[in-house]
């Protein structure tokens, strides 16, 4: 990947909500972790001839789900961004602990750049464990709700 292209990817980055980039190509993989308001430090890795890394930011540690800790189907995060359960703040949740709910239904919102992403239940059951707190951030791949 070319400087100017790396570089408009931190610009991008820092100027935006998005608080971790990673994006994969032929010629390697580049990591961008937003530190500070201001502040993205790039983390790359080449072809496995050679390795160009940045120091990596540290940040909060993520709560890890166990496969074998948790019995049902997890719906897990299809995206980096903000989970509400609701549409609105005032609004009621799209699932509770206990819910029923169908395949296809919206169960909570995933807010990615400005963009209020509706997440659908992959699989009909009842809700039986809501695994994020309303309002925090999630990763790709973070689990969501187990449905049983």
């Amino acid at each position: 990947m070319d400087l100017r292209k790396l570089k408009t990817l931190i610009d991008l980055v820092s100027e935006s909500n998005v608080s971790e980039l990673e994006i994969t190509e032929a010629e390697g993989k580049v990591r961008i972790v937003k530190s500070a308001p201001a502040a993205a430090v790039p983390v790359m890795a080449a072809a496995p001839a050679a390795v160009v890394a940045a120091p990596a930011v540290v940040a909060a540690p993520v709560a890890v789900i166990e496969p074998e800790a948790v019995k049902g189907h997890v719906v897990k995060s299809p995206m980096v961004g903000t989970f509400y359960r609701s549409a609105s703040p005032g609004a009621k949740a799209f699932a509770d602990i206990g819910s029923p709910i169908k395949e296809g239904e919206p169960i909570c919102i995933v807010e990615a750049m400005k963009i209020m992403n509706e997440i659908e239940a992959d699989k009909s059951g009842t809700v039986t464990q809501i695994l994020v707190e309303n309002g925090h951030a999630v990763e790709y791949g973070q689990p969501l709700f187990v449905i049983e």
